[in-house]
């Protein structure tokens, strides 16, 4: 079998149909996929008009994602890196190969601790994150608002306190902190403090329902929880850990 670059070819890779060109395998003529197209290698075989070819077929299209683009486009959930990288050999895409086998897409895991206690009616969160970006994410979507007490403005009917945003407290790059609850400060400078987590809209007290919402918000990111402890059982300081990997969603390799 000998095709022209402008052929349209249909490649079933155990079962799974890839259409292609013939000048899109072209453009890495030291691959196998390539060498293909004459019609000399016994690995790919024609039946009915199209190239058979015994191997892992959701892999392939990866191979192909990558002949095409130079680039390679992973879902978050993607793990099989020794597969991908034994099917690269196999198909002989040596940058591709190459790359994989320097572990460059390898997953990366970050730890995040979240840190609570409850002291009276007040509630204390403490965040650290391994990762100081993802930190900076979370806390674009954490506000903490002060209500002010009635003896500090003129009050009339049941109109609402007014509200003060508070910035929120950073030890470090890797810290966030930041308080919940009732009567909030020594000189009664503040009646209350709320929080609100986006996209939840609501400014909640609760200190049990800020952690909850805070856990959720963790674990629709992504997050695992791996473990919870007891930190001070005095001070009722509970520490929950998470962890996340992460992958690159779209390697970029030249083909040197």
């Amino acid at each position: 079998m000998k095709m022209s670059t402008q052929d349209i070819l249909t490649i079933n890779v155990g079962g799974q149909k890839f259409t292609t060109t013939a000048a899109t395998l072209k453009k890495h003529p030291d691959s196998r996929l390539a060498r293909m197209l004459d019609g000399s290698d016994s690995e790919f075989r024609i039946f009915g008009g199209e190239v058979f070819v015994d191997r892992d077929g959701t892999l392939f299209k990866y191979i192909l994602d990558y002949i095409r683009t130079y680039q390679v486009s992973l879902p978050p959930e993607f793990f099989d890196f020794e597969g991908l990288k034994r099917e690269a050999e196999f198909y002989e895409v040596h940058a591709l190969a190459e790359f994989l086998g320097r572990g460059g897409c390898r997953p990366t895991s970050e730890l995040l601790e979240l840190r609570f206690s409850i002291q009276d009616i007040h509630g204390f969160f403490r965040l650290f994150c391994s990762r100081s970006s993802t930190l900076e994410t979370l806390a674009t979507r954490i506000s903490v608002y002060a209500e002010q007490p009635a003896a500090n403005w003129n009050c009339t009917h049941q109109q609402q306190k007014p509200m003060i945003p508070v910035p929120l407290q950073r030890p470090s790059h890797h810290d966030v902190v930041f308080q919940c609850g009732t009567d909030y400060s020594s000189g009664d400078e503040f009646a209350a403090r709320y929080v609100t987590i986006l996209p939840d809209d609501r400014k909640l007290l609760n200190g049990t329902n800020i952690l909850g919402l805070l856990v959720d918000t963790l674990l629709g990111e992504g997050f695992r929880l791996v473990s919870t402890r007891t930190v001070s059982s005095e001070e009722k300081v509970e520490c929950y850990t998470f962890e996340r990997n992460k992958i690159p969603h779209v390697l970029t390799i030249n083909d040197s």
